[in-house]
């Protein structure tokens, strides 16, 4: 597999330092599982972290610091078991990594022609949502931006914008300031994890009389 298209490096970094909520890291997770390429960048920031944190003087504890600690302890609750996630049907969708195929999820549902959606429910709150989007061979999408971002992992198919040619384990990021009219040029269906926040936005008449039936 030639992976050509990658997450900028200030999201490789923010992965690395754990900035990331936790429907972006999965989505960057999901590509690292096959980029070495990223996955080696990724572990030379985290070593570059390291060193600096290394290096750094050390800094006099509070008096008392030992007294405060033990507090927190005291008020710590013993966890609750987590009853079983329940079978999520995720195994026959290629390219998703063994990590993903253990969160619940919803069964498929239709967005637009040729296009479904199902929804992956993450362990804990996140701003970003995310989801696989299914597209059949020759959709062509209505030219769309988006009020905040997405992240587009291509786990199998692949798909033709402006900015490219997507084949899977490529990444596409867009937000904004991007006008995006996607094409499916592969011959099986095209499938992504997306992890998005905002809404689609759809342009021209047509996009402006199908928006209030497509929700994602």
């Amino acid at each position: 597999m030639t992976i050509h298209h990658h997450p900028p490096e200030d999201l490789l970094a923010a992965f690395a330092a754990g900035l990331l909520d936790l429907g972006q890291h999965v989505a960057i997770a999901t590509h690292l599982v096959g980029c070495p390429r990223c996955r080696d960048t990724v572990r030379t920031m985290e070593h570059v972290g390291g060193a600096l944190l290394t290096g750094l003087p050390p800094t006099a504890m509070s008096g008392d610091a030992l007294a405060m600690i033990k507090a927190r302890l005291d008020g710590i609750v013993p966890a609750v078991a987590s009853p079983p996630r329940r079978a999520t049907g995720l195994s026959d969708v290629p390219g998703l990594p063994k990590f993903v195929r253990e969160y619940p999820a919803g069964p498929w549902k239709w967005i637009a022609p040729k296009v479904h959606m199902r929804p992956i429910e993450l362990p804990e709150a996140s701003e970003t949502r995310v989801f696989l989007l299914k597209s059949r061979p020759g959709t062509k999408m209505i030219e769309h931006t988006h009020t905040g971002f997405e992240m587009s992992c291509v786990l199998s198919g692949s798909f033709v914008h402006a900015g490219g040619h997507f084949g899977p384990g490529d990444f596409d990021l867009g937000d904004g300031a991007d006008d995006h009219e996607i094409m499916i040029d592969s011959a099986d269906d095209c499938i992504c994890l997306i992890a998005m926040q905002g809404d689609l936005k759809l342009n021209g008449m047509i996009g402006r009389l199908l928006q209030p039936l497509i929700r994602m």
